[in-house]
C-alpha cells in the first residue's frame, strides 16, 4: 500500500532515484545539496549500489559517466559551483550518449554566492553551459512529491534516450518539508535502456537517422567498443568528415526535438479565459499560484503555466494560452532568465513582464500579486 512519510525534497529526490534503480553514485558535498549524498551513502549498500565522495564535481561526473557505460544507472547531485564545473563532462555525455542524471539544487550566486539561500539562476546554464549544440533534457519540480517523480522521470528519460538529464530544484524546494505520499515501489514505471542481444556485429552508435537512439551494450559483458567525444560514425570511431559529423549531431538533436510532445510536462491553473497569464517553475511557482487565485478572487482574470519540464522549452503549449494575454508575467529568482524563452516565445502578441528577485528570498504572494494587478489595469 502506498505510504505517507513527513520528508524534505532532497530526501524525496534520493527514495525517487532508488525506485528508478540508481545503483552507483559519485559526488561531493555542496551545500544545499548534501542530503542526496549523505542519503545515497547510507541507503546505496542495502540494495548492493555503491557510493563514493569524490574529490570534486569535475570527477564526480566523469565517473558516473564511467559507471553508466559499464551498464550501471548513475547519478551525481551538486548547487551551482558544482554545475558549472561539470559542463565538459556534460557536453562528452550528449556527444556520446551516456545517460546520467544530475541533480542541480539551485543557490544564490554568481560564485560562492549565498550558500543557503534559494535562487533560481542555472537556467541558461543548463540548456547552453557546455559548448556547441546539445540535446538537453532539463526537469523542475515544484513540490516535495514532484521531486520523487521528476528524478524517477528523469532516470526514465535519461535511459530512454539516452542522454544527461538535469534534475534542476533549489534550496527551498530541496530542504522544504512535506507529507508525501509514495506509490509501492513494484507500481512505478521503469524504464531501462534498450540493449543488443548479442556482441557479434554490434555498431554503438548504429541508429535510424531521424532521431533513432542507438543500442547500449555494458562494458565488461563480451563487448568492446570505442567511446569518444570527437565526432564519430557508427562505429564510435573517430571521423572528421563532414557529413558524418552533420549526421550526428542533427540525429542528437532530433531524439529530443521529435519527442517534444511526450518529453515536456506542465501544470495550468485557470487558463481557459485567462488576460493575465504568469509563468513560473519551482519554488517561485508556489508564491505565483498563491497571487493568482487571490487575483481571480478579487474579479482578475489571471492564469497560470507551471514548467515541469523547462527544457526542451514548451513553445507551442506558450504560444496557444498567451495568445489572448494582455500580459505575461514571469516570476523567478533571478533576472530574467527563463524570461528570455517566454519573449522569444511570446513575441509581440503581449507584453512581457519580467519579476525577477535576487536577494536570497523566496518570493512572497503579494509581490506577484501587485505586479498581476498592475498589469490588469
Amino acid at each position: 500500500m502506498p505510504s505517507a512519510k513527513l520528508m524534505q525534497g532532497n530526501e524525496a529526490c534520493t527514495i525517487g532515484a532508488l525506485v528508478a534503480g540508481l545503483e552507483f553514485y559519485a559526488g561531493y558535498p555542496i551545500t544545499p545539496s548534501t542530503e542526496i549524498a549523505e542519503l545515497c551513502s547510507e541507503e546505496l549498500p542495502k540494495v548492493g549500489g555503491k557510493f563514493v565522495q569524490m574529490e570534486d564535481e569535475i570527477g564526480s561526473i566523469a565517473a558516473i559517466i564511467g559507471a553508466s557505460l559499464t551498464g550501471k544507472k548513475s547519478m551525481t547531485a551538486t548547487s551551482g559551483p558544482g554545475f558549472s564545473l561539470m559542463q565538459e563532462s556534460l557536453g562528452y555525455a550528449s556527444e556520446t550518449e551516456v545517460p546520467v542524471v544530475i541533480i542541480n539544487v539551485q543557490r544564490m550566486g554568481p560564485s560562492t554566492g549565498m550558500p543557503t539561500s534559494p535562487a533560481q539562476g542555472d537556467v541558461m546554464q543548463a540548456r547552453w553551459g557546455t559548448h556547441g549544440d546539445h540535446p538537453v533534457i532539463a526537469l523542475a519540480p515544484g513540490n516535495v512529491k514532484e521531486c520523487f517523480d521528476l528524478t524517477v522521470r528523469a532516470f526514465n528519460l535519461a535511459e530512454e534516450y539516452r542522454v544527461p538529464v538535469i534534475v534542476l530544484t533549489d534550496e527551498v524546494i530541496g530542504h522544504m518539508r512535506e507529507k508525501v505520499l509514495l506509490p509501492d515501489w513494484e507500481d512505478v514505471k521503469v524504464v531501462d535502456r534498450a540493449r543488443p542481444t548479442a556482441p557479434g556485429g554490434y555498431r554503438p552508435y548504429e541508429a535510424d537517422l531521424d532521431g533513432g537512439v542507438p543500442l547500449m551494450a555494458p562494458f565488461g559483458q563480451g563487448y568492446r567498443w570505442h567511446v569518444t567525444g570527437l565526432f564519430h560514425d557508427e562505429t564510435g570511431f573517430p571521423s572528421g568528415k563532414a557529413d558524418v559529423a552533420d549526421r550526428l549531431l542533427r540525429r542528437l538533436d532530433r531524439k529530443i526535438t521529435k519527442n517534444e510532445k511526450v518529453i515536456r510536462d506542465y501544470v495550468t491553473e485557470s487558463v481557459e479565459d485567462c488576460e493575465i497569464l504568469v509563468v513560473s517553475f519551482g519554488s517561485s511557482a508556489m508564491s505565483a499560484l498563491s497571487a493568482v487565485r487571490r487575483a481571480r478572487r478579487e474579479g482578475v482574470k489571471a492564469g497560470m503555466l507551471r514548467l515541469k519540464t523547462i527544457w526542451p522549452f514548451p513553445d507551442e503549449v506558450l504560444k496557444d494560452l498567451s495568445r489572448n494575454a494582455k500580459a505575461v508575467l514571469v516570476p523567478e529568482m533571478n533576472l530574467g532568465q527563463l524570461a528570455y524563452e517566454v519573449e522569444r516565445t511570446v513575441g509581440c502578441r503581449a507584453p512581457v513582464v519580467r519579476i525577477g528577485k535576487v536577494n536570497g528570498d523566496l518570493f512572497r504572494p503579494d509581490e506577484i500579486h501587485d505586479k498581476i494587478m498592475e498589469a490588469a489595469k
